[in-house]
Formats: structure tokens, sequence, C-alpha cells
């Protein structure tokens, strides 16, 4: 076994045993930028984001204006988080330099560290290079010019899907650990990890609309993009590629490499790097131990891409529990995914127990949930999921208190312990802006992280993370599509509920709880776009 299940054991345990270092307070008079910058580089506009409509089959292909959309409903500034709520960042929110400005995607701490490059090659709207999404300006900021999509092919490596190998665009999604661990410290690979996930999961919910793919390659020469990226491999993860189908552009098979911008050019044999490079904020960057040796330990290489149907060894178990309660059908969303992203946003504190969950909008955000995927190679296409869902209900119309294991197939929930668990639920949660009783439902996500090492060796656990990122998101957008309140969380100790759930000596491991409900009405709130 390798550091991977260390790791993910002091995960499972860390609300009783806590991560090193214990002592540790962010300096947030030191923290990071929230995005990163690159000084000397020009930065392209970005056009006027069209939004696809609803297709029956495959669409053309992206075009510039396509992904201009996707990326400003996933990562870009979209309006203020300016509520009154039971958060602890409450007092910051109305001063601008502080200011919190909600995404589509979600984030762990509302920190987004994942960082968005464009590799473009020939046959689409930009000279080809390198871009990195400028999410304050939403734009694409170029640092490096001419064609590196053979760079990216190398490094994804022979065995690559025919649909990443063959193509000439390709997004790159990397996290520089710094941006989280100044407040994470040992815990931020986590959380980073799922927030790749949902990165994934807002572009594969955004894309299907206009039948568009998004299928991301997790295995690949990390060190190498790494490298093109002009970021040191040890202090910058790069955890996953994502191949994109353009409108009307070349497809390619091998793709010569023209690099520029003064670090190599032509009759060079020096790898391509990007020219303009990241300028830190913070004075001091620490380095956290645990951190190190993930990093290490999860560092791809396209040579340990898993075989096709490794993760069947991982599946879900059937799920556990008795006398199965047929849930009503699920409810159709009178929003689409573009107007779920625009009001997605976590529930602090605003859940309101007077006003209980339908069964039918239980149904429906359950049913979604559990068709989530990442959508990488390692999963095989129609194969088992990875997730299984539980759900203490509190306040649901015609389901009983009680915690339950939902069925998938059935659509039924098969009772585990009878019973209110609002008082459990409460106990096992470490922070103060959430009454979890007045949720009408708390769901829990678990995979069987240690089978996933199994099965697919140490870099499984990004896998992990990313499923797991990827069923929240999908939570929120659900939720936001059928108006209801919701909120994810991390601050809570696994543990008890594997005791609570009966899961002592299984491998099912609960990663997060999402919370769901109705809010009260008339909140407290500023009108940002009108100020």
């Amino acid at each position: 076994m390798g550091h991977a299940h260390d790791y993910a054991t002091a995960i499972m345990h860390r609300g009783r045993v806590p991560m090193e270092p214990v002592d540790f307070v962010p300096d947030w008079a030191d923290r990071p930028r929230k995005a990163k910058f690159h000084p000397g580089a020009e930065t392209l506009p970005l056009p006027e984001p069209r939004y696809g409509e609803p297709s029956a089959g495959p669409a053309g292909g992206f075009d510039l204006a396509l992904l201009s959309g996707m990326l400003l409903d996933s990562y870009g500034l979209t309006g203020r988080r300016l509520g009154v709520q039971a958060n602890t960042d409450l007092a910051a929110l109305p001063h601008y330099p502080q200011a919190n400005w909600s995404r589509g995607t979600a984030s762990g701490g509302g920190l987004y560290p994942v960082a968005v490059h464009w590799a473009a090659g020939p046959g689409g709207p930009l000279t080809p290079g390198v871009y990195h999404y400028a999410p304050h300006r939403h734009g694409m900021r170029r640092l490096l010019a001419g064609d590196v999509t053979g760079d990216v092919r190398d490094a994804l490596g022979a065995g690559a899907p025919a649909h990443a190998s063959g193509a000439s665009q390709y997004l790159i999604l990397s996290v520089k650990y710094w941006q989280n661990a100044f407040k994470y410290n040992s815990f931020s690979f986590h959380a980073v990890s799922m927030d790749v996930g949902t990165v994934l999961q807002t572009w594969r919910l955004w894309a299907r609309e206009p039948g568009l793919r998004i299928a991301p390659v997790l295995w690949f020469d990390e060190e190498r993009l790494a490298r093109l990226l002009g970021v040191d491999h040890r202090e910058e993860g790069v955890f996953a590629v994502v191949p994109l189908e353009w409108a009307g552009g070349d497809r390619t098979a091998a793709g010569d490499r023209t690099a520029a911008g003064g670090e190599a050019g032509p009759g060079s044999c020096a790898p391509a790097a990007v020219r303009h490079r990241d300028r830190e904020r913070s004075r001091r960057v620490l380095t956290f131990e645990s951190l190190r040796r993930i990093h290490e330990a999860t560092l791809g290489r396209a040579a340990d891409r898993p075989a096709p149907g490794a993760l069947d060894a991982a599946a879900a178990r059937p799920p556990r529990g008795d006398d199965p309660l047929p849930l009503p059908a699920p409810a159709t969303a009178p929003t689409g995914v573009h107007a779920a992203l625009r009001a997605r946003r976590s529930s602090f504190g605003r859940f309101d127990a007077s006003h209980p969950l339908a069964g039918r909008e239980l149904a429906s955000v359950l049913a979604d949930c559990a068709a989530t995927a990442v959508g990488s190679e390692a999963e095989r296409p129609g194969g088992p999921g990875l997730t299984s869902l539980y759900v203490f209900v509190n306040h649901v119309e015609g389901v009983s208190p009680g915690a339950y294991a939902y069925d998938p197939a059935a659509r039924t929930l098969r009772l585990v312990v009878p019973g209110p668990p609002g008082p459990f639920l409460q106990r096992s949660y470490f922070l103060s802006n959430y009454n979890l009783e007045q949720a009408g439902a708390v769901i829990v996500p678990t995979v069987r992280t240690t089978a996933v090492l199994d099965a697919v060796g140490d870099r499984g656990y990004r896998l992990v993370g990313a499923v797991v990122g990827a069923v929240a998101q999908t939570f929120y957008t659900s939720a936001a599509a059928h108006g209801l309140g919701a909120g994810v969380a991390l601050g809570f100790d696994p543990i008890s509920h594997i005791e609570e759930l009966g899961l002592t000596g299984t491998d099912e491991a609960p990663l997060l709880i999402m919370l769901l409900g109705h809010e009260r009405s008339r909140p407290a709130d500023f009108r940002h776009e009108i100020a």
C-alpha cells in the first residue's frame, strides 16, 4: 500500500486525531492572490457568451462563444455574495478588497484554486499557443505563442483515448497548492481534489445541453505538462487534461510542435515552456510534509493508466437496509443548467424546517447525484458507479425521519436507522454555520476509497476526490434548478457517520455531507447588479 492509503486514513479520522500541524493558524494578511498573476502577459477578452440550445444529438463542436459561455458559467465571476447568512466570513463580505464573488462552480472554503489553461492548436480561433483563463477579467492570457499540442499528446502517452490523442485543442486543469494550503494546510490536497471534480462536472453538465462532450484524461506525464506550463511540479499539481472537439477544427494524430516565446523555437531541442510565469503575492510560502508526500504519491504518469474495467472491483456495493420505500417520480426542473449555475449558492443558516421537502424534489436530486460520474478514461462507459448515497431524512413529505440508503435502480429508500437524525447530525458537525436539523434532508455520498486505490494505484485518490466533487456540483446545480436551498460541508466527523450507518468493517468512506431543503422566505440580501 502506498502513502495515499495513509492519507485517506488520516482524512477519515481527522475529527478525532487532528492532522499536523495541529496548532496552525492562517496568516490572512499574507494570503496568496485569488487567481494567478502573469506580469506583462497580454489578455485577450473572450467574446459575448453563447449558450447552446438543448440538443437531441451530438453538436459540431465548440466555438469561441460557446467556450466563453462555459468558462464564464463555471469559473467566471458572476455576482457578489452579500446576503445575510450564518457563515463565519459574513463580517468581511461588504468590504470590496475582501469581496467574495459568486461562481457557478462550488469550491471548498470559496478559495477557487484551480487554474484553467488552454493549449490551443491549429484550426481554432486563436493563434496556437498556451493561454491562461483569467476569471477576474473573463479573458485568455497568452503565455506562449506556438503550437504545443504535440507536447500535450506526447504527455498523454500512446494509450490515451482516441478522442484525446486526436484533438487539437486542450483545456488543462492545475492546482497551485498554496492557494488552498495557506488556509487548510495538510487537509488541502483532499479539498482541491474535490475542487477539480466540481469544475469538471460543471463543464459536463453545461456541455450536455448543446450535445457536446467533456471526457477528461487523468493519467499522463504530469511533470512534462508542468514544465510546459512553467510551474514547479512539486508546488502545482496538474490534475486533468480535457480534449475539446472544435467546430470545423483540424484533428491531428501527430501535430508538429512549433514553440515560441523565446524559450524554444525552430531547430531547438529544448522542451517548450511558457514565457510568462505566475508571480506569488505571499511573502512567506509554507510547505507541509503531508501535502508534499500525497502529491508525490499521486504524481501522474501515462504508463500507469489503469486497464479498462480496473475500477469494477471498486464499484459501489448494493444498497443496504430494509423495507424499501418507493419515491415519487422525479420532478421536472423548471430551469436549465445556465440559469441554475447563476442561481447556485450555499444556504448558510437559511433552512426552514416548517416547509418540508416534497418527495418528488428529493427524488429528483437523488437521481441526478446517483447518475454522476467524472467520465475519465479510468471509468468504463456504462460501467458501475463508484458512489453510494445515504439520506438522513428530517422533514420530507411522506417519509418518516431516519437514515436511509438510496437504491438508484429501484428509486427507493431503504431504512437503515429509524428515528429523527437531527441530534446526531448536529453532534457530528464541527461548525456553527448550519443547523442541520432544519434541513429537509442531509445526503451523504460514500466511496470505497481503499478499493479504488487498490484497483488503480495512488493516483486514484485524485479520482476519488474528483468523483465526490462531481457529486457535490451536481447536487448544487440540481437543487438550484428546482429552487431549493443547498449546502455542502466537509466539517464533520466521518467516523461517527460510519458508526451511525453501520459501515464499520466496510470500506465505504463518507467524504462530505450535502444539506437540502427550503429556505426561509424573503431573506435579507443585496442587489449588487443594480448598486
